[in-house]
């Protein structure tokens, strides 16, 4: 039997499709038009996201010096100068033991240049001196001859050192004042909006800031493992300055991608400056297994468990992040995919019809 479709139901279709269609446009067109604005107010907002994960950061204490009776700017204060205080004492401790030992540090680099000379030189390779001569004058030339690019290249590293210190400072004030003022915030903004708003956005933020903290929470517990990890590795190998390395590995476990190939890299260095090249690649197969137990286990098991998302979800995040925004986006992607989870998942409760229980089957006693 020949099936012909029905013109009404076609048509209806086609309606349908279009209007959505126009509809996810406009969302389209919205969301691009948001980006733009926080791209163009980029250099408000970042301060402000740091401020903000430092605040989850050190919230529990400030919260139990409150209970206790400190006025909240005291309280507040003590928090922010023992969070300075302690990130400096965190790079004193790692570049103090480093300067002890930059004599031997040094000597060690150069004798391992002068062993992997003696081993260039020999087979399968045979590179002479006047080889190596050579290429050292070539490099020379290539480098004179790029003078200016350097030089440009050196003043854009003193910019973003520049504003890399003001977004510093910026993020510490605004630490202070959201430690300080940050449960004011939501009973202040129940104030501000009109009718539903009112208590729909104060939730949404509470649920969001809730997200963030265990963001920052399960991260530091990945940086704890690193540390921990690769620490006792350093230890076993017989590698110097094990405490400043291993609280390196925990303060770059912070900063995805970037963070974790600069402490490897420092680790490796001192190995290789300090033990030689075989002990150098222990450590290298020791930081190699570490990182990729971290970044395909553990962080995604952990923030998937603590933000509520799949671990394929985490580890996409992190890829799309990194990919439109390099550092920055690997680092706010996992946070801004858990909270756009919050607020879809609250959405879907406000359009999700109730739930109605059956009611209770009645029941007659038998004479």
């Amino acid at each position: 039997m020949r099936v012909t479709l029905n013109a009404t139901k076609t048509r209806t279709a086609l309606r349908s499709a279009a209007r959505i269609s126009l509809d996810m446009l406009l969302i389209l067109l919205m969301t691009a038009a948001a980006l733009w604005v926080l791209g163009w107010m980029w250099p408000v907002i970042w301060p402000i996201v740091i401020g903000l994960l430092l605040a989850t950061l050190t919230w529990p204490m400030t919260r139990f010096l409150r209970r206790r009776g400190w006025p909240p700017a005291l309280a507040a204060s003590t928090v922010t100068l023992t969070f300075i205080l302690g990130s400096l004492g965190t790079i004193a401790l790692i570049a103090v033991p480093v300067a002890a030992q930059a004599d031997e540090l040094t000597a060690g680099v150069i004798d391992g240049i002068e062993q992997l000379r003696k081993w260039a030189s020999g087979p399968p390779l045979n590179i002479g001196d006047d080889q190596v001569s050579q290429a050292l004058d070539s490099a020379v030339a290539r480098v004179q001859g790029s003078i200016g690019s350097i030089l440009s290249a050196t003043v854009s590293g003193v910019g973003a050192v520049a504003n890399g210190v003001i977004t510093a400072v910026l993020a510490l004030f605004l630490m202070f004042f959201f430690l300080k003022d940050g449960p004011r915030f939501l009973p202040w903004l129940t104030r501000q909006l009109p009718g539903r708003l009112a208590t729909d956005v104060p939730t949404v933020a509470s649920r969001c800031w809730e997200t963030l903290a265990s963001f920052v929470r399960s991260q530091a517990f990945v940086g704890l493992l690193d540390a921990v990890f690769i620490g006792l590795g350093l230890w076993i190998v017989g590698v110097p300055l094990v405490l400043p390395l291993a609280v390196l590995t925990f303060v770059a476990a912070f900063v995805p991608i970037v963070g974790a190939l600069f402490a490897g890299f420092v680790a490796v260095l001192i190995a290789l400056v300090s033990n030689g090249p075989t002990d150098a690649l222990i450590v290298l197969a020791i930081i190699v297994v570490v990182q990729q137990l971290e970044g395909n286990i553990f962080q995604p098991m952990l923030q998937s468990r603590s933000l509520g998302l799949h671990a394929a979800v985490v580890l996409l995040a992190v890829t799309l992040g990194g990919s439109l925004a390099g550092i920055t986006g690997s680092l706010v992607a996992v946070p801004i995919a858990a909270m756009i989870a919050v607020i879809w998942n609250y959405l879907r409760e406000q359009l999700s019809d109730p739930v109605e229980e059956p009611a209770p089957v009645a029941t007659t006693d038998s004479a």
